[in-house]
């Protein structure tokens, strides 16, 4: 049998083959010149190439092995192969590629960039930064460098140098992604109406992002324009029908205008987050009892760690006299905290005064809660923000928070034992009820932890229990089969703070006088690991 040459003519065609997107044609002459051409260092990586593009990320990672086996010395190729570890998930594998790589060619810029993604991913966001800025020094118009640093920023929650940052690269390049990270760091600042802006720049440069359209169909909402957000919302489904992100956005979006029969479809699809819970809740509340208690015991897992399944399981528990099958916290309203903020009463209560300032006096867009009547909501996260008031009652929160779960450490419950090592609050924001205001009944689907700092509340009330806080294990118009469900109230004073499982329905008594009542509500973030695995 002739053996089959491999020439150059061959190479150029499977390069034009490989560039215009026939990875599969490509993978076939590969392999039908392996056959006596083994040691091609060429085929193999221009398979694990096709591959790649294929998403065949096992074959792909054979391919380059094979290739680095022949010739280690080829720092691209041994970049490829870190590059479909880290795809794999298989990221101190990755490590030892990329330093590799840069031990042959120590200027290879984007091995520093992998680098910086790859320390950002495990958050080490010191050497994240390092790789980012050596990156930089090699190449200082690398706008994809600079945007994330921003992304660095913006997780560290240092939003102003993420937006000077996000600013800075925009200078070099109009990138799409960059004006959608912009936007959201502008977002979480509080500025809903600059990120709707740069939202739009995003898509005007890339209008078949379904992304795009999500997040900014989602501001639209939370900005007032109802309509017009979910106009956006249903636009990012016509162009991606199947897109996770896309269908939780705009089940949230009727999960939270009561069409649970619109939401349950798509939380089905989503498959993101906690879709499984929300999927439950809409179940629960459409009076669905059979699959409910159905897919209760499918998604239950080992970990019980959704305040939501909580909420639910234990609910569902009182309601139709069954054992609580879900070990999140059983008895919610015993591990309600109430105390006084130390910070915020010495020195004459400076502090207070001064987060009542800048309340008053910082550029914070209010944010639309249907569930909020007679008042209004900042948005953004406010503990994220500059001034050094919400800085300083952020750390002092943090401190009440260690020492309750030093007192509550010994019991056996999940909420407990799954306690976030790090105190981080995943949001923040303040609430402004003027005569008549108050939120109705709910829970807080994303903490840990829920609660508020009050700085004004009326004086004047015509019954003792107005403008308090309710707690309880029913709420939010849950069905009942009786009224047999534990509830707290508590009244707070002007410096105090109540805090509980996120699995906890509370609501704002109504009150009559003509003061304003004003309170910091904030959520302590979960162990990231648990929001990776969806809280199950």
């Amino acid at each position: 049998m002739t053996m089959k040459q491999f020439t150059q003519t061959d190479i150029e065609k499977m390069i034009a083959l490989h560039n215009s997107g026939d990875h599969l044609q490509v993978i076939k002459l590969a392999k039908g010149f392996l056959k006596h051409h083994s040691n091609q260092i060429f085929l193999w990586n221009i398979m694990g190439a096709s591959y790649e593009r294929e998403n065949d990320l096992l074959n792909a990672k054979n391919c380059y092995e094979n290739a680095v086996r022949l010739n280690n010395q080829i720092p691209e190729i041994v970049f490829n192969l870190g590059a479909v570890k880290f795809n794999l998930n298989d990221l101190d594998g990755a490590l030892q590629n990329y330093n590799q790589a840069l031990s042959i060619k120590p200027d290879f810029v984007e091995v520093f960039f992998n680098k910086g993604i790859l320390y950002q991913k495990k958050g080490e966001f010191d050497l994240a930064l390092e790789n980012y800025h050596k990156a930089l020094e090699i190449q200082p118009g690398f706008y994809e460098a600079l945007n994330n640093i921003g992304s660095v920023y913006q997780q560290l929650g240092k939003l102003d140098d993420a937006i000077a940052t996000y600013k800075k690269s925009l200078a070099i390049t109009k990138a799409s992604r960059t004006h959608f990270n912009l936007a959201g760091a502008l977002r979480n600042q509080g500025n809903l109406k600059l990120a709707i802006a740069e939202y739009t720049n995003a898509i005007n440069i890339e209008n078949d992002n379904p992304e795009f359209f999500t997040d900014i169909g989602d501001a639209l909402w939370h900005d007032g324009n109802v309509d017009e957000g979910k106009k956006f919302l249903l636009k990012a489904i016509e162009i991606d029908p199947d897109h996770p992100k896309a269908n939780y956005q705009l089940a949230i979006f009727y999960y939270d205008h009561g069409l649970l029969d619109q939401a349950l479809p798509h939380f089905e699809k989503a498959n993101l987050f906690d879709s499984d819970s929300r999927t439950l809740h809409c179940l629960y509340k459409l009076k669905h009892f059979q699959d409910f208690e159905k897919k209760l015991k499918k998604v239950i897992g080992k970990k019980h760690t959704s305040p939501l399944l909580a909420t639910l399981s234990t609910h569902f528990a009182v309601n139709f006299n069954k054992q609580d099958v879900y070990n999140f916290c059983p008895d919610p309203l015993s591990f309600v905290m109430h105390a006084q903020v130390p910070e915020l009463v010495e020195n004459n209560h400076a502090l207070l005064k001064s987060l009542l300032n800048d309340i008053e006096q910082a550029e914070i867009s209010d944010r639309k809660q249907s569930r909020l009547f007679n008042g209004t909501q900042s948005s953004g996260n406010l503990f994220q923000r500059s001034e050094n008031s919400f800085r300083a009652l952020s750390e002092g929160l943090k401190k009440l928070i260690q020492l309750y779960f030093q007192s509550n450490q010994e019991k056996s419950c999940a909420f407990i034992k799954m306690f976030p090592k790090e105190i981080v609050f995943s949001s923040s924001w303040y609430v402004r009820m003027k005569k008549g205001g108050h939120l109705t009944s709910h829970i807080h689907e994303d903490g840990w932890i829920s609660g508020a700092v009050y700085l004004k509340i009326p004086q004047h009330r015509e019954n003792k229990d107005e403008g308090a806080i309710e707690l309880s294990t029913h709420g939010d118009n849950y069905p009942v089969e009786h009224d047999n469900f534990p509830k707290k109230v508590i009244l707070p004073e002007e410096g105090d703070v109540i805090f509980f499982p996120s699995s906890v329905f509370h609501r704002t008594i109504p009150f009559t006088s003509d003061e304003e009542r004003i309170c910091i509500a904030f959520d302590l973030k979960p162990d990231p690991k648990l929001i990776n695995n969806n809280f199950i």
